[in-house]
């Protein structure tokens, strides 16, 4: 009996250090995955710029577009995981300067003005300026914009182009924080026209029939869109030189394509 007896208090006690070490197993991998979450970086973006980012109500609550799966991707390239939040475009750049975010996808221009207080990648995508009106009182020169009132996205590189036209004729330019409310405010009869890039205007021709729109000339290419990142970030040259390798290999054209419909 005392030997059965001490041969299960040698079970028992085998049995429990077993357990033990399961438990420090665990604890560990649980350690690890800690350490993997920190490589979680912080996106904003501006949700009302299809195709590059916006919010499909028909499918979803999920931000989708280029500029997404574009950051996915790189993500992927540079082992980082990246949490992707909604902001009104002129609230990026601040947020960036604040630390409040790591980086910014929003089909953004990279003007002097904003390399004062950001850093950018290379630029990924090219676009033009549109001038975009009801079809009911269409626009179709920058002459017939002579007296008129004429939209914009606050922050955005189209208030700089709006200042350029107000050179050329006389017109008021008037500010709004999506692109969605100069569409609205149009039809509202508050503004005449609004300057939308391209590629974003003829994602709204293509679901109301209503618009209407023709591109600027310009002088020289437009400078596109490039990745901004907190001034001096150590992901900067991560980024761009993943960027350099989708370009290389053929995975950006790939996601112009599948958005835009065509290669740059």
């Amino acid at each position: 009996m005392k030997k059965m007896t001490l041969l299960l208090i040698s079970l028992c006690m085998v049995a429990f250090l077993a357990a033990c070490g399961t438990a420090e197993k665990e604890e560990a991998s649980t350690t690890g995955s800690t350490n993997s979450e920190q490589k979680v970086l912080k996106m904003a973006t501006s949700a009302d710029y299809p195709p590059f980012e916006y919010i499909d109500t028909a499918k979803g609550s999920d931000i989708i577009g280029f500029d997404i799966d574009l950051v996915n991707a790189l993500a992927e390239k540079t082992g980082y995981t990246v949490k992707v939040q909604d902001m009104d475009f002129n609230s990026l750049i601040p947020a960036l300067q604040a630390k409040q975010i790591d980086l910014v996808l929003a089909g953004m221009t990279p003007t002097p003005e904003r390399a004062e207080n950001v850093d950018f990648t290379s630029i990924y995508y090219t676009a033009n300026h549109m001038i975009v009106s009801l079809k009911d009182n269409e626009v179709k020169s920058v002459e017939d914009l002579d007296g008129k009132t004429i939209g914009v996205q606050l922050g955005s590189i189209q208030e700089e182009k709006a200042a350029e036209l107000a050179k050329e004729v006389e017109l008021k330019v008037e500010n709004r924080n999506k692109i969605s409310e100069l569409v609205q405010e149009m039809k509202a009869g508050r503004i005449d026209a609004a300057i939308i890039e391209d590629t974003v205007a003829n994602g709204y021709f293509e679901k109301d029939e209503s618009l209407a729109g023709f591109t600027l000339e310009t002088a020289e290419e437009e400078a596109g869109s490039a990745i901004a990142f907190q001034k001096d970030s150590e992901y900067t040259k991560e980024f761009d030189e993943a960027l350099k390798e989708m370009k290389e290999n053929g995975e950006l054209d790939e996601l112009i394509v599948k958005w835009f419909g065509g290669e740059q």
